[in-house]
C-alpha cells in the first residue's frame, strides 16, 4: 500500500516536472547561454545580447513580443516551430518589432552577428495592446537600453 503511495507522488511529480519543463526550457538565455546573454531584466523588460559566430545554430527557443536592434551585419536563417524557414539579411542599425515567437537561428555567414532584443514582458492588467503597438520609452528606459548596446557593441 505505501509503494503504490509512493509511486503515484513520484509520477505527479514526474509529470508536473514534464509539463513544465517546455516553458522554461525555451528562454533563450536558458537553453542557449552562448547565444543569448541577460543585460537587464525587471517585471516590464528584458533586455538580451544576442551574439552568434559565424555558421553557428541555436536550439529552439521563444522569445516575448519585443523589439531587436542590430548591432553587426548579418546573414541569418531563421526556422519557426513548424519547420516555415526564412533568410534575413540583417544591417546594422535596424530595429525591428516581433510579436512573441519561436524559433532556431543559424548564421550563415563568415563573421560574428551582434544584436540586442528588447523583450516586452506581459501584464495581466489589460494591457492586452501590447502585441500590436510597442511601447514608448521614458528617459531611464531609454538610457538602460543605450547602456546595453554600447556594452554588447564592446563585447
Amino acid at each position: 500500500m505505501r509503494q503504490a503511495s509512493s509511486y503515484r507522488q513520484l509520477c505527479i511529480i514526474l509529470l508536473v516536472c514534464l509539463a513544465a519543463s517546455p516553458a522554461f526550457a525555451q528562454d533563450p538565455t536558458k537553453v542557449e547561454p552562448t547565444h543569448y546573454k541577460l543585460a537587464f531584466e525587471n517585471d516590464t523588460v528584458q533586455v538580451v545580447n544576442v551574439h552568434y559566430g559565424p555558421h553557428e545554430k541555436s536550439s529552439l527557443h521563444a522569445h516575448p513580443g519585443g523589439v531587436v536592434v542590430v548591432l553587426t551585419e548579418g546573414h541569418l536563417r531563421f526556422t519557426d516551430e513548424h519547420g516555415k524557414t526564412q533568410e534575413v539579411y540583417a544591417k546594422p542599425g535596424e530595429s525591428r518589432w516581433f510579436p512573441p515567437f519561436k524559433h532556431q537561428v543559424e548564421n550563415l555567414g563568415d563573421t560574428a552577428y551582434n544584436a540586442v532584443y528588447i523583450g516586452i514582458k506581459h501584464h495581466s492588467s489589460g494591457q492586452a495592446s501590447l502585441d500590436k503597438t510597442p511601447p514608448k520609452m521614458d528617459e531611464a528606459t531609454k538610457k538602460l537600453v543605450a547602456e546595453a548596446l554600447l556594452a554588447a557593441a564592446n563585447q
